[in-house]
């Protein structure tokens, strides 16, 4: 990347040294004490962020995103190297450059019992804004995230997008030279993504913010200048998205086949040889082979009934995925998608031969074959209703996803149909039960997994298995059989003495899936299961969903990761606590197609369906 001209660069009376880039890392390392030996976060990273510039962080969970960002923003000190933020040295002064940076955690700390002014004058104290400049700034930074006619509400009755914003907005009363955002856009809906999007090239090019930030997103590493792929803290690539989506140029390929449907389709290819990926596109599988391999991937669908391919142009995905996929095989070793393979035959997860070659299964509709039926249901909150009256069934056997906006009243939806929230009025029925009259009953049949994985953090891995077996009611061969088959199915052995709140967030998700598929299940509800895991994690958790609709569980799922949809057989769009759209994802695609995008996606109908309704979203759920 090429420096910005001198006149680009900003006056700043913070500024350590005039014309330095934002941030500069030299040869930094950082380990942490581990077992049996100490883990290496992060080993011989150079990274540069210039002005102007938005530099994305991925790779899956563990790769040191995380602790490349804490780095830079002085809350940890490398074991050696050299770190500079805008000329500062942070390893002898971080205190000097902290008016000169911005970091947004995961986590941010928003105080939920203040209002949104509130919450900002506290930042700027904090930051030490001057009083004489924070009404026009607050003004600045209230147009740019769209708070302005929310500037006196509460922040805890904000939804999660809103939420977001407003913590990057009290991030940036006091304009950063750099800006540092770790999964800044984890657990939003696409509409906020985008805006959140808007809000940062606007920071690039009108202020001249470097931004470094890390992202579980695909499509948003594709809006940054820069790329770096990052696996067990080595930097492994580093380019343009455009420059990392070249290395499979050839190798990327469209996969049909009429009988199956294309989540089984996936998992007939996950693991051939050959393939280094396989994920759910639409209405077909988009497959990625090895260098090297043959360009026909025909000879992998001969025992595919009607299959049907075409190459088609890469994405940055593909690009990322198997520059991981590299990494982690080696010279002559086995691959992830081998490996995972290797796993499924051995822990019983969905293998390729799994699923029939021929015949796509059709969910029971009618009669007993109703799993969750839903009238006029309605849940207020005092005078605010945040759901509106929904009418929908789910067959038996079949993946549901509901989706909506931040506040659009999924989560309340969901603790209902759960038992954990009686309803206002209307009927609910789960399983065959009134869960008006019976919910304890119902819930003894169904399993449920929630956005914040609902488990004890200071009990180890088997002691979560113990205590959520024992709570549905397991207990004997039965109860020791079942936490044998959780810790093989789902790869915990070996964790299986650790706490579960130190576990990297791709084996809680681990975890918390085994503890709701323990009592096996009839009905399994997913509250946003993915929300900041890494794509790959992502991957291996909608196959062993697959699996589960396989062998007949009904799963009902939210979703803010749009390509995830597709893995359903229906959606239900909601907004504002209301059914907004209902059908298969052929449906909703179908209704949002134009003569400018005669082939959009499920983001794009989604957006397109919630920027149609034209009411925005009331902040509150």
């Amino acid at each position: 990347m090429t420096a910005p001209p001198a006149s680009e660069e900003r006056s700043d009376p913070r500024a350590g040294e005039p014309g330095a880039p934002p941030l500069t890392f030299r040869n930094v390392s950082k380990s942490f004490p581990g077992r049996p030996e100490r883990v290496r976060a992060v080993t011989e990273l150079n990274v540069e962020v210039r002005a102007g510039r938005i530099v994305g962080l991925v790779g899956p969970d563990g790769a040191g995103k995380t602790t490349v960002l804490r780095l830079a923003a002085g809350l940890l000190a490398p074991d050696h190297g050299d770190i500079r933020v805008t000329g500062h040295d942070m390893i002898r002064e971080p205190v000097a450059a902290q008016p000169e940076l911005g970091y947004m955690p995961q986590r941010f700390g928003l105080y939920v019992d203040l209002t949104v002014r509130e919450n900002l004058e506290l930042y700027a104290d904090l930051r030490g804004e001057p009083l004489e400049q924070r009404s026009t700034r607050y003004g600045e930074l209230m147009k740019m995230t769209g708070l302005r006619p929310f500037v006196d509400r509460l922040a805890g009755k904000l939804s999660g997008g809103m939420q977001q914003k407003l913590g990057l907005a009290c991030v940036l009363v006091r304009a950063p030279r750099l800006l540092l955002l770790d999964e800044p856009t984890a657990g939003v809906d696409p509409v906020s993504r985008r805006e959140l999007w808007v809000i940062l090239h606007r920071l690039a090019a009108e202020e001249q913010t470097g931004i470094l930030l890390s992202t579980g997103y695909f499509d948003e590493a594709e809006r940054c200048d820069e790329v770096l792929v990052l696996d067990g803290g080595k930097l492994l690539a580093r380019g343009t998205p455009e420059e990392l989506t070249r290395r499979v140029e050839g190798r990327t390929f469209s996969v049909s086949a009429p009988e199956q449907l294309p989540r089984d389709l996936q998992a007939r290819l996950t693991g051939r040889a050959g393939v280094v990926d396989a994920v759910v596109e639409a209405d077909r599988v988009r497959l990625v082979l090895e260098s090297g391999a043959s360009a026909d991937p025909a000879e992998l669908l001969s025992d595919v009934d009607r299959a049907g391919c075409e190459a088609v142009p890469p994405r940055l995905e593909n690009g990322v995925v198997d520059t991981l996929y590299a990494h982690r095989r080696g010279p002559g070793e086995e691959g992830p998608a081998a490996a995972e393979a290797s796993r499924s035959a051995e822990f019983g997860a969905p293998e390729p031969d799994r699923f029939p070659a021929a015949g796509r299964r059709s969910p029971q509709t009618n009669g007993d074959g109703v799993a969750i039926g839903v009238k006029n249901l309605k849940r207020r909150f005092g005078d605010f209703y945040a759901v509106k009256g929904l009418d929908f069934e789910v067959a038996r056997g079949e993946v549901f996803g509901l989706l909506g906006a931040n506040g659009a009243g999924k989560s309340t939806t969901f603790r209902m149909l759960c038992g954990l929230l009686p309803p206002s009025s209307g009927s609910l029925q789960v399983a065959g039960v009134d869960m008006r009259k019976a919910p304890a009953h119902a819930r003894s049949q169904i399993g449920y997994m929630s956005q914040t994985f609902s488990l004890y953090g200071n009990l180890t891995v088997l002691e979560n298995l113990r205590f959520f077996s024992s709570a549905y009611g397991l207990a004997g061969k039965q109860r020791q059989e079942r936490i044998a088959w959780a810790l093989q199915e789902f790869e915990l052995e070996p964790r299986k003495r650790h706490a579960s709140g130190l576990l990297p967030l791709g084996y809680r998700q681990r975890l918390a899936l085994a503890a709701a598929l323990i009592h096996q299940p009839q009905i399994v509800f997913l509250d946003e299961p993915t929300s900041g895991v890494d794509p790959l994690a992502r991957r291996e958790f909608w196959q062993r969903i697959a699996g589960q609709a396989a062998a007949g569980v009904t799963v009902m799922v939210t979703t803010h990761f749009m390509e995830e949809a597709e893995y359903c057989d229906r959606l239900a769009i909601m907004t504002s606590g209301e059914l907004l759209s209902l059908g298969s994802p052929a449906d909703i695609r179908a209704a949002a197609e134009t003569p400018e995008n005669p082939r959009p996606t499920i983001e794009d109908a989604f957006v397109h369906l919630i920027d149609s309704r034209d009411e925005g979203s009331n902040g509150e759920e």
